[in-house]
């Protein structure tokens, strides 16, 4: 037999940005593949949501309603964890200014969350997974969700491409850092998806249709595209590969 099943049956997963999108599809994807879940967001009311649809796939799911630029307490909640296998680092935002107007409070908030963050919730999950005495024999995964951003430039995105195209550096560094261990690290870069942080932006129908015009595709990515290149990467059926990215852009960067 050649196929390669995708199993998460006795892995915990941790997900940030949990509670919509992207992020809720990873999550509730993840416990249909047979995975335990850890959901991290800011909004309570959106965890528990989350929390009932991954219960009716036999899935435990613990939830916390945080910051993931609080340091303090993102440490506190992973250190409390008896074992993580697999992180979704996928909260992160996007703030579109030209780069003569980027506001510094702007730059600085997006480089905490997209950047600052992501590194620490990736060191500190890589920690707990260290602490699993055969984790080289089990292995782990580590997915950073990146962005087609990160691999080509965008008109009012130079901030989010900074912090995108770093990303995409961290994710091969840590890679060659962690492959002793079995840990596998890797980024998926999405185009443009249909999500209520995209809502906003796409209200102006003269931007949805330019975004859409420079996807041969021909349409907008939805959420279950994005969750299932995840669940992949996270199981074993993705086993060697590391330090690489999956871009789910519908043909944009090869443009």
């Amino acid at each position: 037999m050649y196929l390669k099943k995708i199993n998460l049956k006795n892995k915990t997963a941790l997900v940030t940005g949990a509670g919509k999108g992207i992020g809720r599809a990873c999550a509730i994807a993840l416990a249909e593949a047979g995975a335990d879940l850890i959901i991290i967001s800011r909004t309570q009311n959106d965890l528990n949501n989350v929390s009932k649809i991954i219960k009716k796939f036999k899935s435990k799911c613990n939830i916390f309603a945080c910051d993931v630029t609080n340091y303090v307490q993102i440490k506190n909640i992973i250190n409390k964890q008896k074992k993580i296998d697999i992180l979704v680092n996928n909260a992160g935002t996007n703030i579109p200014e030209h780069f003569t107007k980027v506001k510094k409070i702007n730059m600085e908030y997006l480089v905490k969350l997209n950047t600052m963050a992501t590194f620490h919730l990736a060191q500190l999950c890589t920690l707990k997974m260290l602490e699993t005495k055969n984790r080289k024999k089990i292995g782990g995964s580590i997915i950073n969700i990146s962005s087609q951003m990160g691999h080509v430039g965008g008109p009012i995105r130079s901030v989010y491409n900074m912090t995108k195209f770093g990303l995409e550096g961290l994710t091969k560094g840590m890679a060659i850092d962690l492959a002793k261990n079995n840990i596998r690290v890797n980024t998926v870069c999405p185009t443009f998806v249909d999500t209520p942080m995209t809502k906003r932006f796409f209200s102006n129908k003269k931007f949805k249709k330019e975004v859409i015009n420079k996807i041969p595709l021909g349409r907008i990515a939805a959420v279950n595209d994005i969750a299932t290149a995840v669940a992949f990467l996270a199981s074993d059926s993705s086993s060697m590969i590391t330090g690489t990215s999956i871009l789910i852009d519908g043909g944009w960067t090869a443009i």
